[in-house]
């Protein structure tokens, strides 16, 4: 059975950097032609291995060489997941995660994005997120104002909170946030989640400790989250680095203020 409702034009600002932009563009424009074309279980289908070692699904697969081939056409690198880095000479490099929330975008679950960042020598400067279902788009640019801005929070209990699946050893530490918070929420694809944080949506987003993420997986929050007032931490204090070694894994942590993300961490590492 095949997706058969369309991807919407990403609504996003006039000024967004011309080749983050286009590949925002194909990113969409392909998912929604992928899922004409292809089942559910063929968009799932795990057709080679990423580089960052982890299998690729199809739907991953053809989102991503829409992005590689917008990307070359307008100039800039591309370090992806599953292609790793693509060096086409330029000084800016475009840190994306192509399709964040894969498994949700192959079965129709309206909850998936494109993510992505500018960077030059290792510090992001724009960052955009693309919901695919509605054309939703959050964009910052790094020390500019944005009309984003966090909930303000501090205090864990009480607070609303998206949380990474419950995996295999961090079973307690997940239970031990959602037994504070108010109201918790599983939508798994980080960078939305991180979005709604920005906006204010929700107070919090939390991997209690599985190592997840990769540096697409936050690129785009690493600007987007501080932009709005708040914090995106590592659980365990690990810089955040824009290198080619995809095997780095982080826990991330963003928050509405430092507080939050402070007592997060405290009740997750127990």
């Amino acid at each position: 059975m095949r997706i058969t409702w369309p991807v919407p034009e990403p609504l996003m600002p006039a000024d967004v950097h011309p080749a983050l932009a286009a590949t925002a563009r194909a990113a969409s424009v392909a998912y929604g032609e992928a899922r004409l074309a292809f089942t559910r279980l063929e968009l799932r289908e795990e057709v080679a291995d990423g580089a960052d070692g982890t299998p690729t699904m199809r739907v991953d697969a053809i989102v991503e060489g829409a992005i590689a081939d917008a990307a070359k056409r307008n100039g800039a690198n591309l370090l992806s997941e599953e292609a790793g880095f693509i060096d086409n000479g330029s000084a800016e490099t475009l840190v994306i995660d192509p399709v964040d929330g894969s498994a949700n975008a192959a079965f129709g679950v309206p909850l998936s994005c494109f993510a992505g960042v500018v960077v030059r020598d290792g510090v992001p400067s724009e960052a955009l997120t693309v919901w695919f279902d509605t054309g939703r788009a959050w964009w910052a640019r790094a020390g500019e104002p944005t009309p984003y801005r966090t909930t303000g929070r501090t205090a864990l209990d009480g607070a609303s909170v998206c949380l990474m699946r419950p995996k295999r050893g961090t079973e307690e530490a997940w239970q031990r946030v959602a037994n504070r918070a108010d109201r918790i929420r599983v939508l798994c694809t980080t960078c939305l989640e991180t979005a709604l944080v920005a906006e204010g949506s929700v107070d919090a987003f939390i991997d209690v400790g599985s190592d997840t993420h990769r540096i697409m997986d936050l690129a785009a929050a690493l600007v987007t989250v501080p932009a709005a007032g708040g914090v995106l931490l590592d659980l365990r204090g690990r810089p955040f680095t824009f290198d080619h070694d995809l095997s780095r894994r982080w826990s991330g942590v963003a928050a509405a203020t430092p507080q939050l993300a402070e007592a997060l961490i405290e009740v997750a590492l127990g």
